[in-house]
């Protein structure tokens, strides 16, 4: 079932700032999906350790997210996290769900971003972005499709981005009820391809398999600032 522009707008009751229609012509460029960490797969609240956790509904969205893209293209969907901060859970998430790479304790977003995609032969319009506060907007300004976690605490910052173009859509939920799922949902929505998604990873079809076996193969590399330069470094 292909569901209409106008059913998009009416399920989903975020913000659009780009129209469903140019939103779905943006994402049918991307090949990589960034995602910040605190305050996008949780609410950025840390524990005694500095870590913040994830959801395992979130998690599944993002696996979703992948064989949605393997089935269109039959590519494996790049995904990586940048974060300003060092996060354990964040690490152990990634090594679980076999994304590609973590830049952690960045300050500079946009130069990791930068650094991505120049290291993967990738174009910054090319790469979605999940992110939800000031530290994450220079590499906004430079993404392809940009989907911002919304919060109802931050009204001036939130306008500030749709002021500044730095977001195509933002999320009626916040991070520590699921924004995570919601964007990818709305990306799979817009793919054309949500119930072939569902129905086939319901069945644990060959494509599926084949795309858990693609999905798999990946090893997460690890990068760092050390002052001067991004540097590969697997966090200890």
């Amino acid at each position: 079932m292909t569901v209409s522009f106008n059913e998009i707008k009416s399920l989903f009751t975020g913000r659009f700032l780009t129209d469903p229609e140019i939103l779905q012509k943006k994402l049918s460029y991307i090949r990589a999906f960034v995602f910040d960490w605190d305050g996008v797969f949780n609410n950025g609240t840390k524990n005694e350790n500095g870590s913040s956790a994830f959801s395992e509904v979130d998690a599944m969205g993002t696996n979703l997210l992948r064989f949605n893209h393997y089935i269109l293209s039959r590519n494996n969907l790049f995904t990586a996290i940048i974060s300003g901060e060092k996060n354990q859970l964040a690490f152990i998430f990634a090594k679980r769900e076999h994304f590609n790479e973590v830049y952690y304790k960045i300050r500079n977003k946009a130069e990791a971003l930068n650094h991505l995609c120049k290291l993967n032969n990738l174009h910054s319009h090319e790469v979605a972005f999940v992110f939800d506060d000031v530290l994450d907007f220079s590499a906004a300004k430079i993404a392809g499709a940009r989907i911002m976690v919304g919060r109802r605490s931050n009204p001036l910052l939130t306008d500030f981005a749709i002021n500044n173009n730095l977001v195509d859509y933002i999320s009626s939920t916040d991070g520590g009820n699921h924004a995570v799922r919601e964007a990818v949902e709305l990306v799979m929505a817009l793919s054309g391809k949500y119930d072939e998604t569902l129905r086939q990873r319901m069945d644990f079809s060959d494509d599926y398999k084949q795309y858990w076996e693609l999905r798999n193969s990946v090893e997460t590399q690890f990068y760092t600032t050390d002052q001067k330069a991004i540097i590969q470094q697997t966090p200890q």
